[in-house]
């Protein structure tokens, strides 16, 4: 190391998103890392690192995505490998943070596992994590360690920004996402509405109210993440109902499961934007579905981390 900047930095990725690893590997010049993740016939993880890391700035691409446990397991352990090489830093890329929905107790008794999650990475050996679009801001500060949050927002926004809808509306489908809604709106120089819900059980909601104008206009209603898609694909539909002209929908994170696909198909969503945080199997792949790439900001983010570059100059 001189003058605090690692001489060589290598890129390893785990199994949850090999196209997105390879893709940020091809941006960056460099070869993914020879890395092994396997089972063995009782289903425990195996890794094997193939090269040297001693001295290393290392980065492991992994998304903890379904299967989320096996995920996590591969990072952990992959994390542990690098740290007993003598890695000289170890960074988690985590394009999608799992667990990151359990960030509190919302009734007695609960597990705030976002916490967990946080200190298993920090107990395996990591000293940086990078991801992008926290469920929970706030999940930056249950790690002892630097954290550095990406943000979606622009890549969605210039997608928009380019194919110049008149009359638009951005809508939040519930009251978390007004801050993100208003992020996006006012570099499109348009409004805001908010959907107004009661959620009566988890992975259920019920439309109340639309609060703004949306009568006639072309809307994009805006979420973290769909999962399965019952907030999103209500409030494209109440929307519709209530006179829009249009409805959009966009998310960084496509989770996409259980119902989620039908319920976009017998949506009133026209055209449905998404980062691809974690890969989309092609049964889930809709006409109507537009895929984003995060790998040019995974890239120059590694490269700035890995030259002590700011991280915050790539949103300027």
């Amino acid at each position: 190391m001189k003058n605090g900047v690692f001489a060589n930095h290598k890129i390893f990725a785990a199994n949850s998103h090999p196209e997105l690893a390879e893709e940020i590997s091809s941006i960056i010049g460099k070869p993914l890392g020879d890395a092994k993740v396997s089972k063995f016939s009782d289903g425990e993880i195996s890794v094997n690192l193939g090269e040297t890391v001693r001295g290393c700035d290392c980065f492991i691409i992994q998304s903890t995505c379904d299967p989320v446990n096996d995920n996590l397991m591969e990072l952990l352990i992959m994390i542990d490998a690098m740290k007993r090489a003598s890695a000289g830093r170890i960074s988690a890329v985590m394009p999608y943070y799992g667990y990151a929905r359990q960030d509190r107790k919302a009734k007695a008794r609960d597990p705030i596992t976002a916490k967990l999650v946080a200190d298993m990475l920090v107990a395996a050996g990591a000293d940086r994590v990078v991801t992008m679009d926290l469920h929970a801001a706030q999940i930056q500060g249950y790690f002892t360690i630097p954290v550095d949050h990406l943000v979606g927002l622009p890549l969605l926004t210039r997608y928009y920004r380019e194919k110049n809808i008149e009359d638009l509306v951005v809508v939040s489908p519930d009251h978390g996402s007004v801050p993100r809604a208003r992020n996006m709106a006012e570099p499109l120089g348009c409004p805001i509405a908010i959907v107004d819900k009661r959620r009566p059980e988890p992975n259920k909601s019920e439309i109340m109210n639309i609060i703004g104008d949306i009568e006639g206009k072309n809307c994009i209603l805006i979420d973290d993440m769909i999962d399965t898609a019952g907030t999103i694909t209500n409030a494209a539909n109440a929307l519709k109902d209530m006179g829009a002209a249009s409805v959009r929908a966009c998310a960084t994170h496509p989770v996409l499961s259980g119902p989620a696909i039908e319920r976009i198909k017998d949506s009133a969503i026209e055209e449905l934007v998404l980062l691809n945080t974690m890969p989309i199997p092609e049964e889930k792949r809709l006409p109507n579905m537009i895929i984003i790439s995060v790998g040019p900001i995974f890239a120059e983010a590694i490269t700035r981390i890995h030259t002590n570059g700011s991280i915050s100059k790539l949103f300027d």
